[in-house]
């Protein structure tokens, strides 16, 4: 099988954000795989253990996103190919999934799986779009996948139910928490992964130019929420407690 995983390199989920000048400061920061895309590696490593093929994982970053493309090759994925966006001046997920069919354009897939969301942007919209500029099925939110031929068995976590989908390969999915547990990369994993190949490409390598993918929307600014008051225990006997509550949310928050 040609296995894809599709990955970011995200925030470290334990950093704290700060922002200057209108922009998130990267000053010290710790990046990880989206932990959202580990899910899809686990489950394309899974896939090629059972039914054989190699695992290709994919990002589009600057110079940087080699140390998530090497954690992701130290889990056992085969190879890994960086696509630098650093030209593109404003790029979104518009620019991403552009990028993205312009590599897969002339590439063999059976399946190419990422994750549900990415922890920053939260937009869940590279997997969907990548889907169609490619014309193939894709499913989201997936939490159990069963490969029979050409033939995929899913899963999808929905609102309050569980919804169950089967379609024809090839076929892109983003992975629910869920649908496993991603392993941590062991020593010789960490070491097997200096030798995997890491192809680093340019736009001009995929035949796109900066304004090709110039992103449709821009970020004007970008500030924390306004901290939360403090709040407030009532005391005394219930019918007080109610005409003091009553009495708050009239002058204070002023919602009645």
């Amino acid at each position: 099988m040609n296995i894809y995983v599709i990955l970011k390199r995200t925030f470290d989920t334990e950093e704290k954000i700060a922002i200057e000048n209108g922009k998130i400061s990267e000053d010290g920061v710790e990046f990880i795989i989206n932990p959202y895309d580990e899910y899809a590696v686990e489950e394309a490593i899974k896939l090629r253990d059972e039914h054989g093929g190699e695992v290709t994982v994919v990002t589009v970053g600057e110079e940087e996103s080699d140390k998530q493309l090497r954690t992701a090759l130290a889990m056992g994925a085969d190879k890994a190919v960086l696509i630098d966006d650093e030209d593109v001046e404003y790029g979104d997920q518009y620019s991403t999934a552009k990028i993205l069919a312009a590599y897969f354009k002339d590439k063999e897939v059976d399946i190419i799986l990422g994750g549900n969301v990415a922890i920053d942007g939260a937009s869940g919209q590279v997997g969907p779009r990548l889907a169609e500029l490619l014309d193939i099925a894709h499913v989201t939110t997936i939490t159990s996948l069963e490969i029979d031929g050409t033939t995929a068995k899913i899963e999808r976590d929905v609102e309050g139910d569980l919804e169950i989908i089967e379609t024809s390969l090839p076929v892109l999915v983003t992975a629910q928490q869920g649908l496993n547990e991603p392993r941590y990369p062991s020593l010789p994993g960490i070491m097997k992964a200096k030798k995997k190949p890491l192809e680093e490409l340019e736009l001009d390598d995929i035949d796109l130019d900066e304004d090709d993918v110039e992103g449709k929307t821009r970020t004007l600014e970008i500030y924390l929420p306004p901290e939360k008051q403090a709040g407030k225990v009532l005391e005394g006997e219930v019918d007080d407690q109610v005409k003091e509550l009553v009495s708050l949310l009239r002058s204070e928050a002023k919602v009645i």
